[in-house]
Order: structure tokens, then sequence, then C-alpha cells
């Protein structure tokens, strides 16, 4: 057996060993996953394992140990490999088994020739998923994630150990993979003399493909689309092949996998010979070259991973152990030790978002429930939890929610800002569509991952005419927010994909869109320099407080709660009574919304169940911003008059 250190740098080889104690044993993949999984339970080994979030691809050693935290963006066909398979020797017809798990390409001896015919073979299927980094994922994420790692990377001969730690943004204008060499040599060749813009380097094609440009040549094949979700995305896309149980994966869900990198050059070789094969007879090969472009995509751009071991996450959040269901929420020592703090921590995030929202203290509070709201159960079609919150009487002139925005971007883990005008409705792609010509799902704006917040800009939004692909968007827009839902389109029908997304939305008026709760902002002070002083909120605040935030925003969202018996009574008795005294203006509808109001405080407060002080605290809540609503409609109609 290699020795301990090599599980990193050479996976293959462990792999190898126990492949060849164990045939014709079939338990050598359970032993081989088994082997892993207690290797990264050593002390913060996982931190040892290099990361394509982190580190280029071109750094990494190929067949090395990687992991990376993603989206599933796309799940392709499943497809047949040799899981085992025998080679034999012409001369002394020595023959030897070989594992094919885990590779791209057979590997075979200079003088050993492959078996296709023996009884030995054993044929297995596996499945691939394109993945993409976690859409909107906030740059502290990242940062956080980048420093904690202490991986020792070595990979080829374009790695410098004075900047094994630079991350992708920047490196984007680096030199790819010396596989890229030959595609370079082709892109240039296949370019005229004069035509300077035919001629864009690959690098240059591939690195605004990835900000979602499109530069294409009248004599060169475009670049690759990495189909990444939002616009200006950067980091790997990745084929992730995926060997046990991918039936428990669906499409979006948030990932880390843990795997032997393949970066072969040989499949960009045979890939483009495939493409730019004329002798290839169209009845041996079903698939278009669009879509052998898109799903056999150069190695040295969109890199394979094999995954040994893939870990659903609940949240992306660094700051928070991975793993954290109800169960272990109870007794796991971080979660108690930070619960102890958490009244100070809540009354400094109040104080923190009372200036950002410009002194309003009210709309505070109910943007610190709107940040630890999450769908935690689905009734028929109704998904209970969410709890959008539609922010109006916000300031058009200062760029008021472009500022908020950035504050919010420093509390959460992943977040877009999509600025509503009749333009970004009628042009952008909402919604995402399949390609049957690439037989690949292309990407919209709204295939986000679970916990995402959407901020939502009405402010700039001017008199216009939307048109088709407009009203779409804005239908879209409104089933996510009702529903929590996105219909993708299928072409000839459209399938359901459930989703669980925050939406804040900001407005002068009451938002032309759907919400749960609609709070005006009463601004207490106007600066005179609306960047200066939102800024200044932020340096402020020390990087442990900040932190402390981030903590507490996270972890909340993934805290049970529950409501006793006793409390459910009294709650129903106090609703009787209210309808007494004034039937028409409490429906059933105010009920539902006190209730998700006195959860999220509970939550807030480090409660995992509901007393009568919280329950009394909401309608107090409830009440205010109802004031504040009749009193904003009466100032409104004044000046009708």
């Amino acid at each position: 057996m290699p020795c301990v250190g090599d599980w990193l740098n050479s996976p293959l080889s462990i792999v190898q060993g126990i492949f060849a104690q164990n045939v014709p044993n079939s338990d050598w993949e359970k032993k081989v996953t088994e082997y892993f999984k207690e290797k990264l339970k050593e002390n913060n080994a996982t931190n040892w394992v290099p990361s394509l979030n982190d580190v280029p691809v071109h750094y990494l050693k190929p067949n090395s140990l990687v992991k990376f935290r993603c989206m599933v963006q796309d799940m392709f066909d499943p497809e047949f490999y040799m899981g085992v398979y025998e080679t034999v020797d012409p001369n002394t017809n020595a023959r030897v088994l070989h594992f094919g798990k885990y590779r791209d390409v057979a590997e075979c001896g200079p003088q050993q020739e492959i078996d296709v015919n023996s009884s030995q073979t054993v044929t297995s299927e596996r499945q691939t998923f394109y993945c993409v980094p976690v859409p909107g994922e906030s740059a502290w994420v990242k940062e956080i994630s980048f420093f904690a790692s202490q991986a020792r990377v070595s990979p080829s001969t374009s790695y410098t150990p004075s900047r094994h730690k630079r991350s992708y943004e920047e490196d984007e204008d680096m030199d790819l993979h010396p596989s890229k060499q030959k595609e370079q040599h082709v892109g240039k060749s296949c370019c005229s003399g004069g035509d300077i813009h035919g001629c864009v380097e690959p690098k240059r094609l591939e690195t605004e493909a990835s900000a979602g440009h499109h530069v294409i040549s009248p004599n060169c094949s475009p670049p690759l689309d990495l189909n990444f979700p939002l616009p200006g995305e950067k980091g790997p896309a990745c084929l992730v092949k995926v060997y046990e149980n991918w039936e428990s994966f669906k499409v979006n869900d948030v990932l880390e996998v843990f795997g032997v990198l393949s970066v072969d050059p040989v499949l960009s070789i045979v890939n483009s010979e495939e493409r730019d094969s004329s002798t290839l007879d169209p009845m041996e090969c079903m698939d278009t070259s669009e879509e052998q472009r898109v799903h056999s995509p150069p190695a040295s751009l969109v890199p394979r991973i094999h995954v040994i071991l893939a870990q659903k996450l609940q949240h992306i959040n660094p700051l928070l152990p991975a793993c954290l269901n109800e169960e272990e929420s109870k007794t796991c020592e971080f979660v108690s030790n930070f619960m102890s703090e958490l009244s100070p921590v809540r009354a400094e995030l109040l104080g923190f978002l009372t200036h950002a929202l410009l002194g309003d203290s009210l709309a505070a509070e109910y943007l610190i429930l709107h940040l630890i709201s999450t769908v935690y159960a689905r009734r028929d079609v109704l998904p209970l939890g969410k709890f959008t919150v539609n922010l109006s009487g916000c300031p058009r002139s200062s760029a008021f929610t472009e500022h908020l925005y950035r504050l919010i971007q420093q509390l959460v883990p992943a977040s877009y800002h999509l600025r509503m005008s009749i333009e970004s409705m009628n042009h952008s792609r909402f919604i995402p569509h399949k390609d049957y010509t690439a037989n690949r799902l292309v990407s919209g704006l709204l295939q986000l991952a679970s916990n995402t917040s959407l901020v939502i800009d009405e402010t700039q939004l001017e008199q216009g005419q939307l048109d088709t692909a407009g009203v779409h968007n804005v239908t879209a827009l409104g089933n996510l927010i009702t529903w929590q839902k996105v219909d993708y389109d299928f072409n000839y029908h459209q399938m359901e994909f459930p989703c669980n997304i925050n939406v804040l939305i900001t407005s002068e008026g009451r938002s032309l869109l759907p919400s749960d709760c609609q709070v005006h902002l009463q601004p207490q002070i106007i600066p005179p320099n609306m960047e200066e002083y939102m800024s200044s909120l932020l340096t402020a605040v020390l990087p442990s407080v900040l932190n402390k935030f981030r903590i507490y925003l996270s972890l909340l969202r993934l805290l049970d709660y529950s409501i006793s018996d006793e409390v459910t009574k009294a709650v129903e008795e106090d609703f009787v009574e209210m309808r007494k005294n004034n039937p028409e203006s409490v429906t059933a509808d105010d009920l539902h919304k006190m209730l998700l109001v006195a959860r999220f405080l509970s939550l807030s407060a480090g409660q995992m169940t509901l007393s009568r002080e919280r329950w009394l605290r909401a309608k107090q809540l409830e009440a205010l911003r109802k004031a504040r609503l009749q009193q904003q409609q009466q100032c409104v109609n004044g000046n009708e008059l």
C-alpha cells in the first residue's frame, strides 16, 4: 500500500492498492469510500484538500484529490464505463485486471492491449452533473473559505510556490493548462489575417464567456458558454461524475464534493477530433456537434471531478459547522456557546440595520425577521415560512437600494440585486429553458440556490411597454414570491422547481409584485451623502462583530420551532376576542401573518417555542406597521385632494 500522505496527492494509487487486495470481491468500492471518509474526519483534514473554488485548475496536480463547493446546474444522461477491465500482453499473454472507476481514460501499459471480450469485464454506470459555483456567493464567504484552507498545492510546471493562493478573480488573465496550447493554435489558424476581432485569443473568449458575454467570429466557433445563472460570475464550471446515490441529488442542490481531478489533455484532443472529423458517419453518432461541444468541453476549461464523497450542504456559511441538523443543533457546543450570547448580538444587529434604514427601528425589526425566514414546510402547494417584505417609501434619487444591498451582501452568504426596469424585464432571461439541440438546461436569473437573498429594486422603474418576454419574467417573479417555485421551460411543457428564496422588494409606493408584508420606511435622518454614510456604517463595525451577525442570520434559519397546545389555545382565544372587537379589520390572513411574525420574532431571540410575551410583541409590531400604512395612505389621499 502507498504511504499515508498519498491519499491527497495520489488518491488513485490508494484505490489501486485496495482494488488489488480485494479483487475479485466487489467490496473494494465500499472500502475505498470508507477509507477516504475516515481520512477526511481526521483533524480538519478537509482543510488540507485543495478547493477548485480557491485555486485555478492549472495550479493543481492532475489526478490529485480536490474539493468543490457548487450548485447542480444541470444533470446529463447517465453514462456507461468499464468498471473493471482486463489487459493482455500479446507477447507473453500475461493478463492484468484494472479498475475504470474514477477515471476518464482507460489505463493501459505500452505492451498491453485491452481485452474487450474478457469475461472479467464489468460494465458500470455513473451520472454526470454539470456544476457551477454557488450563484451570487458573497465575497466574504470566498475569503473566509480561502484563508481557512491549509492546502499545499504542488501542480504542473506553470505553478510558482509564491502564488499558489491566488483566486480565480485575480488569475483570470493567466495562461490556462498547457493542454490548451493546441486549442490556441487551432483558434489562431482558423482566422483570416486581417480579422483582428476574429483572432481574439481563446483565453480572452473564455473569460468573456464566463462573464455572460459571447464573442462570436464568423470564421471561428463561438466560445463555450459556461452557463452561469447570474451575469458576471467567475470561477470554474465542472463536470462532476457521481458513482453512488446520485438519485438523492437534484438540480439546484448545493453540494460539497471530494474527488479525483481529471484534466487529461487527451479528452480535449479526442473531443476536438470527433467534432472536426468529416468522415464521421452520422448514423454512428447520434449526438449533434453542439451536444458534443457542451457535454464534452475541453478539460482545461471545464475539468472533471470523479466523486469519492459528496454531501448536500444545508448552508454555505464557512463560520458555521458544515452539517448542522436539528438534533445536532440542540447538543452542538458551537451552537450552545453562540446561543448564550444571542441577546447582545441581536441588539447590535438591530442597531446596525436601524442606521442602515436611516433611523427606522420598526423597519429594522422586520428586516431581521425577513433575513432569518425560510420555507420550513409545504402544505399542498402552499410554502410555509416564506416572508417576502416590501419596503416602500424608499428614496429614489440617492441610490438607497444599491447601498442597502451592499450592506445585506456583507451579512448573507449568497445574494443578487435585481434592478427592475422595462429594459431588464424585456431583455433578461429569468426562466431556465431546455435546449434540445445541445441537450442541456440553459440557465436563467431565477436558477438560484436555497436561502439566496434576492433584492428587487423597483425604485428605478419607469413607464413603458412590457413585451411578451417581459410579461413572462414579471409573472415568474410573482410565482417565485407567492408559491416559491419557478416553472422551467421545456418547450412542450413546463416543469415546477420548488425553491426557497428570500425576496426583499424596495419601492417608492406599494410594489407591483405580491408580498407577504409591506413596511413603509420612515427615515429619521437624511444623510447629505448616502454613499459616504453607508460606507461609514460598515467600517464602524468590527470584523468579529460582523462575523457574529453572519452566524446569527445563518444559524437561526436552521433551528427548529414549535407552539405548545397551551399557547395555541391562548392564541385562538385572543383571535376570537380581536374579531369580536373589530370583525372587519382582523381576518384569517392577519392571524397567519401574526403567527409568522411571532415565529421569527421568537427565533430571533433564540427561543424555539412561542411564549405569551412574544405573541404580544408580534401583535404590537403588526399594529404599528398597519398604523403607519394607514397614515401613509391618508397622506397620499390628502395630496390627491
